[in-house]
């Protein structure tokens, strides 16, 4: 198997979607594999590092799209890459398809089988190969809100731990998987008021279990929701529903209720957002104000801390890189239920039905093409 890796041109978007012991893994797989000159240097790895793995350096995109099968990147192809993509390649990166339907529409034209990192299932509905960007974007969703919470950031001027004598900051977290549950761990550790918010009940028991009387949790209803955003001085989106477009719970209405200088940061962007005035920011201009309330939507958070994450997300998305060199693409295709998940497009088709239903496209069960 012909495996390329593009350098990432989304603005500010420093990963990549391989690191060398990625690449030695596949090639002792089997796989030939290229990389696009420069592609790692965003996460601190050279050329020559790739080089010594095995891999090859190719010096334009142009050419590593077009000599290559399978395609891993870290973020969904944007316009300038569209004419890049070639007819009835394979594409394994993250693609959160639901709010890119130019994207899709290149995809369905080119016969693309598009696998998302986002919906590639493990046990229990789990969501291995996004966990770890979800985790990232947890823990930097509490710091990036405390930083822009500073008065010369245009923030109300608050210490989320507070000091003797002083009221401590108010969190409110929406969302109590992975990033909501990352974000409780860095904003408990700042010493803020935290309260946590979610529909799953056994989730908010385990949260209770860990943290005790450190946090508030609540179940979700617009009642609770209301409440709780209206006193934040920081209010998190951590809502996640498998691969569909993010339901808007935060409404503006409620937004209009917020004190001037509170700071919202919607990590559930890349799925639309959870607050209804929620636009993707990139990290070049990450805010805008509605009613005096900062909002912060970078749709690539973890692109910020490339290093670690980088590395993260190859630690997951590889095994499934493996088993399609050493078990053969077709065979995953035809027998891991798992990798089924993941595979949002394929033969012109929309397989993956949340996408389906928030683009308004047909929808087709993979099973049904194979």
């Amino acid at each position: 198997m012909k495996i390329g890796v593009p350098k990432e041109i989304k603005v500010q978007e420093y990963r990549v979607g391989l690191v060398p012991a990625g690449v030695r893994a596949l090639v002792e797989a089997g796989a030939k594999v290229s990389i696009q000159s420069g592609a790692g240097e965003g996460s601190g790895i050279s050329d020559q590092a790739y080089k010594e793995v095995g891999a090859t350096i190719v010096p334009t995109a142009e050419q590593l799209w077009k000599d290559n099968e399978l395609i891993i990147k870290v973020k969904e192809p944007i316009a300038p890459e569209f004419a890049l993509i070639q007819n009835e390649q394979k594409l394994y990166t993250y693609l959160h398809l639901v709010t890119a339907p130019e994207l899709t529409d290149v995809l369905l034209d080119k016969k693309v089988t598009g696998v998302a990192y986002e919906t590639v299932e493990g046990p229990n509905r789990s969501l291995p190969l996004l966990k770890p960007m979800s985790e990232v974007a947890g823990k930097m969703s509490t710091q990036v809100g405390a930083t822009y919470l500073k008065k010369q950031n245009g923030g109300r001027g608050v210490l989320l731990g507070g000091v003797p004598g002083v009221q401590r900051g108010k969190v409110t977290i929406i969302g109590a998987g992975i990033v909501g549950t990352n974000a409780c761990k860095v904003a408990v550790g700042m010493g803020a008021d935290v309260t946590v918010i979610d529909v799953n009940v056994d989730r908010l028991e385990y949260l209770d279990d860990i943290f005790g009387n450190r946090i508030t949790t609540l179940q979700s209803n617009s009642f609770n929701i209301e409440a709780s955003v209206k006193e934040a001085d920081l209010v998190i989106g951590a809502v996640l529903l498998h691969g569909a477009k993010a339901p808007h719970l935060v409404t503006r209405d409620m937004i209009a209720k917020m004190q001037k200088g509170s700071v919202i940061v919607d990590v559930a962007v890349d799925q639309g957002g959870c607050v209804e005035t929620t636009k993707a920011t990139t990290h070049e201009k990450p805010t805008f104000e509605i009613d005096g309330v900062i909002h912060y939507c970078v749709a690539n958070m973890p692109g910020a801390v490339a290093m670690s994450s980088t590395f993260a997300l190859t630690n997951a998305t590889l095994r499934y890189a493996k088993k399609m060199v050493e078990e053969g693409f077709d065979h995953l295709l035809y027998k891991d239920a798992n990798f089924q998940q993941g595979v949002n497009t394929f033969s012109g088709y929309v397989t993956y039905d949340a996408v389906a239903s928030a683009l308004g496209k047909e929808y087709k069960p993979l099973q049904d093409l194979l």
